[in-house]
């Protein structure tokens, strides 16, 4: 999990790193590092909001080629994964990016917007109509992914721009350890809280008491608006 927020952006991120020998958890913190390293490079191509999307392949392919250095020597290298959820604020634009099943939701303060769609074998069965949205989390498939980042998969993200974030406004960016033992109803309190930060404490120690030791990751940052400022809890 990283983040980095100014008066004209900000940038949210949750990664979720996959492979053995802590390799994934290098992968997760390398793949977080080369983002955050590139962004004074591609921010300022971003502010000018000219073909945003084929910037951020450039920024993520970037953020690859700083995790290849960072892994140079390491005999673990090619076991290293990491899925990722990144979402991008400025005041004229919301852009997510994501890879593997750690999410990016959207909500308002009325309801659950969206999230995005998870590269994983239950999603597929979730679109061909073969599961329901409830059974994704405890299918025996959940953890078999389509997707995911490392030093050799690069244009392997899913990017998404949105007008600019207003007030009353909510982003979750998760892994899969969270929301797989979260309800709707759970999830949308974040929108609503009177304090979020309480509340998403005790959200996180529900969903660690519910995966009850099955789960290594729960990771979540939330983004609310409010009075027209972008606040993180």
């Amino acid at each position: 999990m990283a983040n980095y927020v100014c008066d004209d952006f900000a940038i949210f991120m949750v990664a979720d790193g996959l492979g053995g020998h802590h390799a994934g958890e290098k992968a997760s913190q390398y793949f977080c590092r080369g983002v955050l390293m590139q962004l004074p490079h591609f921010q300022p191509l971003l502010a000018q909001q000219r073909n945003p999307g084929s910037i951020v392949v450039q920024w993520m392919d970037a953020a690859v080629a700083e995790m290849k250095v960072l892994f140079a020597g390491d005999d673990n290298a090619a076991l290293a994964h990491t899925t990722c959820a990144i979402l991008y604020l400025d005041k004229q634009q919301a852009i997510t990016i994501h890879c593997g099943d750690s999410r990016i939701y959207k909500l308002n303060q009325q309801q659950l917007l969206w999230r995005t769609r998870d590269h994983s074998l239950t999603q597929k069965l979730l679109d061909e109509g073969k599961i329901t949205e409830a059974e994704m989390a405890r299918h025996p498939e959940q953890n078999q992914l389509t997707r995911s980042i490392s030093i050799s998969n690069v244009h392997n993200v899913d990017i998404h721009v949105y007008p600019a974030i207003v007030e009353g406004e909510c982003f979750v960016l998760c892994s899969d350890g969270f929301w797989e033992h979260v309800k709707e109803s759970e999830l949308h309190q974040l929108s609503i809280a009177p304090s979020l930060q309480d509340y998403l404490k005790k959200l996180v120690k529900l969903t660690v008491f519910r995966a009850a030791g099955r789960s290594d990751n729960v990771t979540v940052q939330v983004v609310r608006a409010e009075m027209c400022d972008m606040t993180l809890r």
